[in-house]
């Protein structure tokens, strides 16, 4: 591997991790386009890979830095009682979003892993998200974030697990979720990065001994330079994000809807060609 590789994943992660189009698709489907497969089929690409995600985990809290001190001090200001019940939404989202994760991570990443499969469900992840467009076109009335269910935040937790399969968006289908609980594009993406700081940063902490354990000095250095520059990318994203559902009502999934159904064709067919010819 060398720096230009690591240079590519990271802006890839950076922007594929929050934009609703699936990193972890594009982690499987990178290496097939590039024939970078040497490197993604060895031991140490997946605590590579979490050494990205803690970058980008990392940027999430610095960009939401604000909210996470209001959500916390809530805790010990009765007054701040909407903030208190955001905090323990995110709470009950992300309980079994961890325990999912940590039972079928490893067994959906194995099945999944090839490309023709991560094209296939990347389809789905742009159909999905035409849905939820058509979903928050229909509904007319509007809940504030701290006027969701409990019930609803453990629903947008499970259905999290979906992105562990190569092709679903975490952030796509925690959106769809939230836009489904009557949240606007504003709250439900705020939402859905939220609850996603604690995962991402949690798999980190889990996963970087192992890259610790197994890679080289250079792999930890490609690690540290890798899991920088996919936060500085991931921060922009986030920044671009949030004013953009902030500024639009109407469709403003769709765009992402299309990018991943035509990769999702022209991957699967480049896919098929290889296969047969």
């Amino acid at each position: 591997m060398h720096i230009l590789q690591v240079i590519v994943y990271a802006i890839m992660q950076g922007i594929t991790e929050l934009f609703p189009i699936s990193s972890v698709g594009h982690a499987v489907i990178l290496p097939y386009l590039f024939h970078w497969t040497q490197f993604s089929e060895s031991d140490v690409f997946l605590p590579f890979v979490v050494m990205l995600h803690l970058g980008t985990g990392l940027a999430l809290l610095i960009y939401f830095w604000r909210d996470w001190l209001r959500l916390i001090a809530s805790l010990f200001i009765r007054e701040m009682r909407h903030e208190r019940k955001q905090l323990f939404l995110v709470i009950v989202a992300t309980i079994p979003a961890a325990i999912i994760g940590k039972l079928l991570q490893q067994p959906l990443e194995d099945l999944f892993s090839s490309a023709f499969s991560a094209s296939i469900f990347l389809i789905v992840n742009g159909l999905v998200l035409f849905v939820a467009d058509r979903m928050r076109r229909r509904r007319r009335a509007q809940v504030e974030l701290y006027q969701m269910k409990y019930g609803r935040s453990f629903l947008i937790g499970i259905v999290q697990a979906f992105a562990l399969v190569p092709g679903f968006s975490r952030s796509g289908i925690t959106m769809t979720a939230g836009l489904g609980s009557g949240l606007s594009y504003e709250d439900s993406a705020r939402f859905s990065f939220l609850l996603a700081t604690p995962v991402i940063l949690g798999a980190g902490v889990l996963e970087v001994p192992k890259l610790l354990h197994q890679g080289s000095a250079q792999m930890i250095h490609y690690g540290l330079i890798g899991g920088a520059v996919a936060g500085i990318v991931a921060l922009l994203s986030t920044a671009f994000l949030m004013r953009y559902f902030r500024s639009t009502e109407v469709k403003a999934l769709r765009p992402f809807g299309f990018y991943c159904i035509i990769v999702g064709i022209v991957v699967a067919l480049m896919a098929l060609f290889h296969l047969y010819f």
